[in-house]
């Protein structure tokens, strides 16, 4: 009987570890501002392990720091956000990513997804959007900004 018990209780724990265990998120964005902004917004729910200002810096954060999500913008000088995506995917890394920009044509989703992006978020509802898109991306599904669903 007592093994019973033992066996309830150390799956509660786990489960509660697995509860207190936040979202680990690497935010990517050539705007030093707006990622400062982000952070603050993002840091009381995840943890914001890093910040890239370009897409090859984003590549190298990723494998060193292994988020479990991405927050990465499509236009960015050096490398862009499909471009890193792309490496990312072509290294399979399990790193979930989220594109936040402003594109909102369904020929930037289109390629965002082909790239192996989960997500897409328009920066117009960043505040609405992003946080939902990072639990559903982690969750193993795909998010894309309602307001784009035409």
């Amino acid at each position: 009987m007592s093994e019973s018990i033992f066996t309830t209780n150390d799956s509660f724990v786990r489960e509660q570890e697995v509860l207190v265990t936040r979202i680990r998120v690497l935010l990517a964005d050539d705007h030093e501002d707006f990622l400062r902004k982000l952070r603050g917004e993002l840091d009381p729910e995840f943890e914001i392990v890093g910040t890239a200002e370009n897409g090859e810096a984003a590549v190298d954060a990723v494998c060193r720091l292994d988020p479990d999500v991405l927050v990465i913008d499509m236009a960015m000088p050096v490398m862009d956000g499909l471009q890193a995506t792309e490496r990312l995917r072509g290294a399979n890394c399990r790193t979930k990513i989220v594109f936040l920009t402003i594109h909102e044509q369904s020929e930037y989703i289109s390629a965002a997804f082909a790239a192996g992006a989960s997500g897409y978020v328009t920066k117009r509802y960043v505040g609405s959007d992003l946080v939902p898109a990072i639990l559903e991306v982690f969750r193993g599904h795909t998010f894309i900004s309602p307001s784009l669903h035409r």
